[in-house]
């Protein structure tokens, strides 16, 4: 037998499995998706499978017989059914290709870490709201702001150092104020509040006294 009565009978069995294939597919289909979209389908599926076995079956006869390719059953569904949208499984999607997220390099996260930084330490510096200052002492001469609880020699010093020298300043803080100043309080950060300042400078700007005024101003707690 030549080699084309071998390569005859091949192709007509393939065809003929996948007529009977086709066949099937219309007969189990039609009472879904009705009988013009199961002949559809049937069809498309007997080229399909036809191509399929006799591209894998039949080949090999000739030295110049490349079989079936891909392109071959897409260009025959594509004639057959009309649908353009159709692929081989071999042919790659490029449109379904992930795509990498972009990834922040070292430079630009510690660009982001050093700005967090310096806005942090922006909004430090700006907490509260500075008291009114005085450039000096009213008359020549501050008040004995050690007779303030929590008040020694060097935060005293510190106080005049910001423009504070009377209890009367101190008595008269806001909250806000009071804020601003628990923040630039070199080294003694917080005392305002912790020592209750407000109340003991209301006290004395009064004229009034409090039991640590009355050991300061006897000489019993600062050596001078």
């Amino acid at each position: 037998m030549s080699d084309t009565s071998k390569l005859s009978t091949c192709q007509i069995i393939s065809w003929g499995l996948a007529l009977l294939s086709g066949v099937l597919v219309v007969w189990s289909t039609a009472g879904a998706v009705g009988v013009f979209a199961a002949l559809l389908l049937g069809v498309a599926f007997a080229v399909f499978f036809g191509l399929v076995i006799s591209g894998l079956v039949c080949t090999g006869y000739r030295p110049d017989d490349r079989g079936i390719e891909a392109r071959d059953v897409e260009a025959t569904l594509r004639g057959v059914t009309g649908i353009t949208g159709y692929k081989a499984p071999d042919v790659e999607d490029e449109a379904s290709a992930p795509v990498s997220s972009p990834v922040a390099t070292p430079a630009q996260s510690a660009a982001v870490v050093s700005e967090a930084k310096t806005e942090a330490v922006y909004e430090g510096a700006e907490l509260g709201t500075k008291p009114e200052a005085l450039s000096a002492p009213r008359g020549g001469a501050a008040d004995d702001l050690k007779q303030i609880k929590g008040v020694g020699p060097k935060l005293e010093e510190l106080c005049h150092a910001l423009g504070f020298y009377h209890f009367d300043q101190i008595a008269g803080w806001s909250a806000a104020e009071v804020a601003w100043v628990d923040e630039n309080l070199k080294g003694f950060k917080g005392r305002v509040s912790r020592d209750n300042w407000v109340e003991q400078a209301k006290t004395l700007a009064a004229g009034g006294e409090t039991e640590f005024s009355k050991r300061v101003a006897s000489g019993g707690v600062y050596e001078e």
